[in-house]
């Protein structure tokens, strides 16, 4: 699961919050200093602005049998936001379900995610306590972030989907914390599912840390990286008794996998992503920490048999090669461990954790060639 994002978005609202220069106007010291913020904020919100316009018109679905549609949909009696996008109603459907816990992706995938819809409906879904869901329901709805109410919310937007969109089944493709969500959802519900896609794929939750921390250790000694190691050997593996091991192993995680830039360019692609605002980001900061709150002790001691190890589906994993935070050789080991009708493990190399968005085009390339045949197979025998 991803406590870097999380904690990236924490301390990106917590900025916004205290006055940076993206919020109008906050806890300025003078009247001049506040009119003077609001100013630089117009300026940039108008220059938001019109990167917004013109990112709207190059990604615009245009195509004639194309869909590109949003709104609330009614799932586990509360409205969950819900994104379609593609250029051809006919394409198989594919959900994302979106990590975290809470890190909604609608908003800053859009130039992500374009060469996807020329093959595929792209759904995307602000889980339960998460981003625009979140915004609509309020925190109140916060004891009801559960994986049984999640897993069940999914399983009803899957039948929506299907209805809606005219198909007997849908292909899930499950990011990090949504990789448990996924496989919960195959494991209950298998009818509804062409394939599982997992990445970041989480193994044996009660093990990722000790697994990381190896693989950390292994790769500093491999480069020679001599603070890297001192870091490491000075926090030592976890268990630990303070937040300063995690955030070393996050510190050195981030660089090895080059996520210290992805992260900032995804503030990037929120800020002038086409119908979003600065709002969109903070509910995402918002939803991350609320989810977290909720759904990390519930995860935390999961194995790979509370996941599930025997499915009725295609169950595919494409990971980075080098994943520390949900470590490469526990994702394999899990998928290795499971009983399915087919089952493929495929390292992407020299990528890691984020690996569908930092190579978007290799993933794609990989869903093309192992998973959209069985939903063109499946559509021939229907």
């Amino acid at each position: 699961m991803d406590v870097r994002r999380r904690e990236f978005m924490a301390d990106f609202a917590a900025a916004l919050a205290c006055g940076a220069a993206v919020a109008p106007g906050l806890h300025a010291q003078t009247a001049a200093g506040s009119n003077a913020l609001d100013a630089e904020y117009r300026k940039f919100d108008e220059l938001c602005s019109f990167l917004r316009k013109r990112n709207a018109q190059q990604f615009a679905i245009t195509s004639a049998k194309g869909i590109d549609e949003a709104a609330f949909v009614t799932l586990g009696g509360i409205e969950q936001w819900i994104t379609i996008r593609g250029q051809n109603r006919d394409n198989p459907v594919l959900l994302f379900v979106h990590g975290g816990p809470g890190d909604v992706t609608h908003h800053w995938t859009f130039a992500l995610f374009g060469p996807w819809l020329d093959h595929f409906t792209l759904v995307q879904w602000d889980q339960r306590g998460a981003g625009r869901t979140l915004k609509k329901n309020g925190p109140s709805i916060a004891p009801t972030i559960t994986l049984d109410r999640m897993t069940q919310d999914g399983i009803e937007l899957a039948g929506y989907l299907r209805k809606y969109l005219k198909k007997d089944k849908i292909i899930i493709v499950c990011h990090s914390f949504g990789s448990i969500l996924g496989l919960l959802m195959a494991r209950a519900k298998p009818q509804c599912f062409h394939a599982y896609v997992g990445t970041g794929q989480v193994g044996d939750s009660t093990r990722n840390y000790s697994v990381a921390y190896d693989a950390l250790l292994a790769k500093a000694r491999s480069l020679g990286n001599q603070s890297a190691i001192d870091d490491l050997t000075r926090v030592g593996p976890p268990p630990y008794k303070s937040g300063e091991g995690f955030q070393v192993q996050r510190r050195w995680a981030n660089s090895f996998e080059g996520a210290d830039q992805f992260l900032f360019a995804t503030l990037g692609y929120g800020l002038v992503a086409p119908g979003y605002s600065v709002e969109d980001i903070n509910d995402s900061g918002d939803g991350q920490i609320l989810s977290a709150d909720q759904l990390v002790p519930q995860t935390k001691s999961l194995t790979s048999r509370d996941f599930g190890l025997k499915f009725s589906i295609p169950i595919f994993v494409f990971q980075g090669a080098e994943d520390f935070t949900t470590p490469t050789a526990l994702a394999k080991h899990y998928l290795e461990s499971l009983e399915a009708p087919r089952k493929k493990f495929i390292p992407i190399p020299d990528a890691g954790h984020f690996v569908v968005f930092m190579r978007p085009n290799q993933f794609l390339a990989e869903l093309l060639k192992h998973v959209a045949p069985l939903a063109a197979s499946s559509s021939r025998n229907s």
